[in-house]
């Protein structure tokens, strides 16, 4: 029942956002007339002022445009309030979700996209990974509102439990007694011992670790736009932890260029012995898979 639950609210959310998306376009047609308009008045002025070289704005065109231009003001904010509502729309449809593949998984019910781990081909996994990285949304504040914690390189809160569901970077001991830092879903949480249950992401659907808070590392839940909240990223030569490519491993490396716009990804050094100065060349790494390392010393 649950699970018909979530798809009536779900075909619900998207009919809303449908129309907002309609109200968007509505929106930015009703203000493309008041944009010309701009426009041609600047063209008119331009065309008197090379006539006139000395002559001023006159007060005219500086009252015209000054109306102009708070309308032009009014309708983009008209336009951002129904952008917004409308990504909180989407962003509620992602919960839904996460929520509906959690009680399926649990109920035993899989489909074609969310495949048991025992039987998904890496292949599989891998591109799982990749669009999980592309969809993670991109945080737009409004002027002058800070990033939030998980958004790019900020991390949580002191206080912050992962859900159910969430991917983290777990620190676990492999079967050589080795630790190594791993992607894994979060299971639960106890309040009463301050330890999560972590699934490893690429065992099977076997392997489960119990875990303290210092060995979980929340992944990003939104990411940083460059151009808006650079500050928000890490910066070149940082210690970082990050995914390394085509596996579901975190490995130490520098941040050898940050993203320059909101669909770019990091450009990451990997420590690598096998390489003359200790780095392996340049590789890319979604923000979503690029953390904060915890350790200080070079193991």
């Amino acid at each position: 029942m649950a699970l018909v639950s979530a798809d009536t609210k779900i075909a619900e959310l998207l009919t809303e956002l449908h129309q907002l998306i309609k109200q968007t376009q509505e929106e930015r047609s009703r203000s493309e007339h008041n944009l010309l308009n701009i426009q041609k008045t600047h063209e008119r002025m331009q065309t008197e002022n090379k006539s006139q070289s000395t002559c001023p704005t006159s007060p005219y065109y500086r009252t015209k445009l000054r109306g102009l231009y708070t309308t032009a003001k009014a309708d983009a904010e008209a336009e951002c309030s129904i952008l917004r509502h409308a990504l909180d729309k989407i962003a509620e449809i992602k919960s839904l979700l996460e929520e509906r593949r959690i009680a399926a998984r649990m109920a035993g019910v899989y489909n074609d996209s969310d495949p048991p781990r025992k039987t998904m081909r890496r292949g599989v996994l891998m591109t799982l990974l990749q669009q999980s990285a592309m969809t993670l949304p991109l945080w737009i504040g409004k002027p002058g509102e800070s990033p939030p914690p998980l958004c790019g390189a900020i991390p949580a809160s002191s206080d912050y439990v992962a859900k159910q569901g969430d991917k983290v970077a777990a620190r676990v001991k492999g079967v050589d007694g080795d630790e190594q830092w791993i992607l894994a879903e979060v299971v639960s949480y106890s309040h009463s011992t301050n330890k999560y249950e972590v699934d490893d992401i690429d065992e099977e659907g076997k392997e489960r670790h119990t875990l303290s808070r210092r060995r979980i590392i929340p992944l990003p839940q939104w990411k940083a736009n460059p151009e808006t909240d650079p500050e928000a990223l890490f910066s070149k030569d940082q210690l970082v932890l990050a995914l390394y490519p085509q596996t579901t491993c975190f490995y130490r490396a520098l941040i050898h260029t940050p993203p320059h716009r909101p669909q770019d990804d990091y450009s990451v050094l990997f420590e690598d012995t096998s390489y003359a100065d200790g780095y392996s060349p340049p590789l890319n790494v979604a923000q979503r898979y690029v953390v904060a390392c915890k350790e200080t010393k070079k193991k």
